[in-house]
């Protein structure tokens, strides 16, 4: 009997000591997609259509007339809201956005894209032809750095901001990308690129832009252009006419890519199309946005009715996952928590 109860307890000694080489299981931090969802020029219904890394999805509704942009810095998601002239800001956390936000007024400005860096946002407006700076610290608009022209695209580089001029003061089209010191708020050199400077990407010492223009009859055309700040030269392709290409330009996999023919597609050092690198193949005229984010790609497809969809897909060009969001899909912004 005793030899058997010694074994129950030596068995019992090793049972407790024995381990396992399994990881205890982890949930993964959480991750929020944010889609700036425009709504019909001059109503109200522009909504943020979001998404989470488990494929929940929330929409805020009647967020304002035209929800143009969307950026995320730090646990905030700020919206500039174009004809309803205002900005929102929004804190995010784990369960989406606290509501309802902060609201600021930017007094008929028309805010079109913005960048934030250094608790500062700068954004671009038509109506005052200006870049307002908001001071998120004291929450007030503090200053404006004054344009001429219709300032559309920004982004900061170096300490300095770039902003492309979209078109001049009677809307003809323009080529003009400024860059302008943040503290002195002057232009320090402006440059002479595509005509229709629609969005900027940064890639190392180079500035790459996506053009898009009109003729007399608003028949589009489109081009890239590159700005090598170090040579300060300005390179040009204009590609010709048609509904090809759209207005976004991106970084996925540390290359260049443009919207090109319903998808988007690698652009060479010679900003030609490589065709045969094209992601997406959706109707040409439905594509409307196209965004990057950890190796995916977003695509934003309307037809301004009743197709109003996100499609996402890897950079093998296979579709991962789609939604249905609220009424044209123009940007995207993206956050991960801890």
């Amino acid at each position: 009997m005793k030899y058997i109860k010694s074994l129950l307890l030596i068995f019992l000694i090793l049972g407790c000591a024995v381990e396992t080489n399994e990881e205890p299981f982890t949930e993964p931090a959480p991750e929020w997609t944010f889609v700036a969802c425009e709504g019909n020029y001059g109503s109200s219904n522009g909504s943020i259509f979001m998404i989470n890394n488990k494929g929940i999805t929330q929409e805020i509704k009647d967020v304002g007339d035209v929800v143009n942009s969307l950026t995320v810095y730090e646990n905030k998601l700020i919206a500039l809201i174009n004809n309803s002239h205002k900005m929102m800001i929004y804190e995010i956390y784990d369960q989406g956005l606290r509501m309802p936000g902060i609201e600021i007024d930017t007094d008929q400005s028309g805010p079109r894209q913005m960048v934030v860096f250094d608790d500062k946002i700068y954004f671009t407006n038509w109506n005052s032809s200006d870049v307002k700076i908001f001071n998120l610290k004291n929450y007030v608009i503090e200053d404006a750095i004054q344009l001429s022209g219709n300032p559309e695209s920004i982004a900061y580089h170096d300490g300095n901001l770039i902003v492309g001029i979209q078109s001049n003061d009677d809307y003809s089209d323009s080529n003009k990308l400024h860059v302008i010191n943040p503290v002195s708020k002057e232009i320090s050199e402006t440059f002479e690129v595509g005509y229709g400077p629609t969005d900027i990407e940064v890639r190392g010492k180079s500035i790459y832009v996506a053009n898009t223009y009109y003729d007399a009859s608003y028949n589009a055309f489109y081009g890239s252009t590159e700005l090598d700040l170090t040579t300060k030269q300005v390179s040009i392709n204009n590609y010709g006419p048609g509904i090809v290409c759209g207005g976004d330009v991106l970084t996925l996999n540390q290359e260049i890519y443009r919207s090109f023919a319903g998808g988007i597609a690698q652009i060479d050092e010679n900003l030609d199309i490589l065709s045969e690198t094209k992601i997406g193949d959706f109707p040409p005229t439905q594509l409307y946005s196209s965004e990057s984010n950890n190796g995916k790609i977003y695509f934003g497809l309307t037809n301004y009715v009743d197709i109003n969809v996100v499609k996402v897909y890897d950079s093998n060009n296979n579709e991962i996952a789609s939604y249905d969001v609220g009424i044209i899909p123009g940007d995207f912004a993206f956050w991960k928590g801890e």
